[in-house]
């Protein structure tokens, strides 16, 4: 997510994220530096692969925070309306895709884990059904040329 586009997060994506980048800008970045004094200290830098292996994590650890802040100063929150019946960013839905219930939350794509059940607005499935309102039903052909039915069967309500 190298670019300035805007992203959009839900509250609860945004604070998870600012965690993440205090966890990774406090406890993260001490640990690796702390890896990198200790290689030092066998000796020859040039033939060492703990002190290349600790610059490679913290490469990767500093990358991961630019990225994070990139995300935070480009995003616009998103707020999950308390009511409502339709389908908006932040709703969690239930419904019976191809015939299997599952329950789902429409998230922006940084926040997206399809293995949390948290689809991106930009995916198929999410753009399809925001908007809808319960007992709409949505055809729709997924990235694979597969067919997917998907039923809006109710707004989950969270507790907040």
């Amino acid at each position: 997510m190298a670019s300035n586009s805007e992203t959009i997060l839900t509250e609860e994506g945004k604070k998870k994220l600012e965690e993440e980048l205090d966890y990774l800008e406090t406890t993260r970045r001490a640990e690796v530096g702390e890896r990198i004094r200790v290689a030092r200290e066998f000796g020859d830098i040039s033939e060492n692969s703990e002190y290349d292996d600790a610059k490679n994590e913290q490469g990767m650890l500093e990358a991961r925070i630019n990225e994070i802040n990139q995300i935070l100063s480009n995003a616009t929150v998103v707020s999950t309306p308390k009511r409502g019946n339709s389908v908006h960013i932040g709703s969690t839905v239930s419904v019976v895709m191809n015939g299997k219930p599952r329950e789902i939350t429409i998230v922006g794509a940084a926040e997206s884990d399809p293995g949390q059940n948290k689809i991106s607005n930009e995916a198929p499935v999410g753009a399809a059904i925001l908007g809808k309102r319960v007992g709409d039903v949505i055809n729709l052909t997924g990235p694979t040329g597969l067919a997917i039915e998907i039923e809006i069967k109710a707004l989950v309500k969270k507790d907040n």
